[in-house]
């Protein structure tokens, strides 16, 4: 195993509980190892699988490039019981652009794909679309508190989620943008539950990646049924995420409270599409996603 980067050994040093679940090891100057917990039984949690390809991205880029945009593919469900390699790949290595591919890969299958930009920061001129003005954090409920004290424990022992803070915004709270026909909508304010290193941009960036995977799929899906965190009764849906793309414009922090802004305006062919956009306590815009999800109904006969 090759000797680990200043960048490597800074994030050990400073890991709380959620930035364990990023962690992954170093077998060789191209190639990593990493576990991943179930998002749904006997799945890895797809937010998880990418935030751990990024990482390995990242890991082969100077800290001088921050990473600004990734895009995903999920091709097969992974085990969680069972470790992911990501093998990189250095694609290009320009003088502002850098550009990876990261291949994970379990039981010899790809289970997933990452293309990843990092870039040069530079001086330019500053616009974003303005935060719509919703409650904040501090006065919704966390998102787990509706649970019984035994679907809290078990959630928190069979996953990571345990190791995160979500509160949503009710939709007929005051300030929240007017409902549009046929485009489902959601808010949520979430944020890791334990600091995460001041000096490590690339962490933050992979914690949000983890984080943006928690309810764009299930923003899709909220024409037939409410999400995962806010649902009592069973799923009438099957859902997977088909695809994930992100854009990172501005620093944020993953460890303080983000609002999660996100719509779905079409839903067809057993296929949902969600938007979602990040903005930081002072309304900047700092990051925005997109994601292509399964949405199959559990009671049609499969074909």
């Amino acid at each position: 195993m090759t000797d680990v980067t200043e960048q490597e050994r800074r994030a050990s040093d400073t890991a709380g509980p959620f930035a364990e679940l990023l962690r992954i090891e170093r077998l060789d100057e191209n190639t990593f190892r990493g576990r991943c917990h179930a998002g749904a039984p006997m799945r890895a949690f797809g937010g998880q699988v990418a935030a751990q390809a990024l990482t390995a991205a990242g890991l082969t880029v100077g800290p001088d490039r921050p990473v600004h945009s990734l895009h995903g593919y999920f091709l097969l469900p992974g085990d969680p019981t069972r470790p992911i390699r990501y093998e990189v790949d250095r694609v290009r290595q320009g003088m502002s652009y850098v550009t990876r591919r990261v291949t994970a890969v379990q039981g010899g299958d790809a289970i997933f794909t990452l293309s990843a930009s990092f870039k040069r920061p530079e001086p330019a001129a500053d616009r974003h679309r303005e935060m719509p003005l919703l409650p904040g954090p501090e006065e919704l409920p966390d998102a787990l508190s509706l649970w019984d004290e035994a679907a809290r424990a078990e959630l928190t022992r069979s996953s990571g989620f345990g190791s995160l803070e979500l509160r949503f915004v009710p939709p007929d709270a005051p300030g929240v943008p007017a409902a549009v026909p046929g485009m489902p909508q959601q808010f949520v304010w979430l944020r890791t539950d334990s600091p995460l290193p001041d000096d490590d941009p690339l962490l933050h960036a992979c914690a949000l990646t983890y984080l943006s995977d928690l309810t764009l799929a299930s923003t899709a899906g909220l024409h037939v049924q409410p999400n995962f965190f806010q649902r009592a009764e069973a799923p009438r849906l099957i859902m997977a995420s088909l695809d994930h793309a992100m854009w990172f414009h501005r620093p944020f922090r993953a460890d303080e409270w983000l609002l999660f802004a996100q719509r779905s305006p079409s839903s067809s062919d057993g296929r949902g599409l969600a938007l979602g956009e990040f903005y930081d306590r002072e309304g900047r815009l700092v990051a925005s996603a997109v994601q292509e999800a399964l949405l199959r109904d559990r009671s049609a006969r499969k074909r």
